[in-house]
């Protein structure tokens, strides 16, 4: 009886990271902040806005008048509800919710055009590449719908646990540049452009650490992605 006890443990304990490393998202936050409360949420929540250049604050922990403008300017971005109050809808936005309750990403997304969506994809993923490689990650959102293997929705892809880093990292939630071009290699992508030529799969050679990722079959490169299937 006891070995088996320690053999649950074991596997336990060896599954439990792979759990988490499933779940979309970075840390636990609460579902609502507002001006004066003052914890390690709201930290999060300024850094999550200092990265994105909405506050130009300390990084303090208090709700203060700043942090309370610069959610408002955020929630004008995405259309939210302005309000200055970080509730579930705005945190969910920012990649700041507890997500595996990532079916309530699913239904926050379900709010976005399947062009913004996927623009919002390929900025996270590629906003530093060549237009040819934020097409080719586009590419690769839409092949995965057809493939049987993947959820059949924009949406459902990029928002499936473990899927994508930008989602992992909040980097989903970064405000578009006016001048990018992630929103034209969308519509692109959604036009049938396909760099890849059917490709399910990339990644950075310079940073992959998965031997899984690294048996696919490369099939071409562009930028700094390989594309494979």
């Amino acid at each position: 009886m006891l070995r088996r006890i320690l053999i649950l443990v074991v596997i336990f304990s060896v599954s439990m990271p792979l759990f988490l490393n499933s779940e979309v998202f970075i840390a636990p936050i609460t579902d609502r902040l507002e001006p004066d409360m003052e914890s390690e949420d709201v930290m999060k929540l300024q850094q999550r806005l200092k990265n994105w250049e909405y506050y130009d604050g300390k990084i303090s922990g208090v709700y203060d008048f700043k942090t309370y403008l610069a959610v408002r300017d955020f929630q004008k971005t995405y259309n939210l509800p302005v309000t200055g109050i970080a509730e579930k809808d705005t945190l969910t936005a920012m990649g700041l919710t507890t997500v595996s309750r990532w079916g309530e990403a699913y239904a926050q997304a379900s709010r976005v055009s399947d062009e913004q969506l996927l623009a919002r994809a390929i900025n996270g993923e590629a906003r530093g590449e060549p237009y040819e490689g934020q097409v080719a990650v586009g590419a690769v959102i839409l092949n995965r719908t057809k493939d049987p293997r993947f959820p059949k929705t924009i949406a459902g892809v990029i928002y499936q646990p473990g899927a994508f880093t930008a989602v992992s990292d909040g980097q989903i939630g970064v405000p578009i540049d006016p001048n990018s071009t992630v929103l034209k290699a969308a519509r692109d992508a959604l036009s049938g452009w396909d760099p890849t030529n059917g490709c399910v799969y990339y990644w950075n050679p310079a940073t992959a650490t998965s031997k899984w990722i690294w048996s696919r079959k490369i099939v071409t490169k562009i930028g700094k992605h390989n594309f494979g299937i």
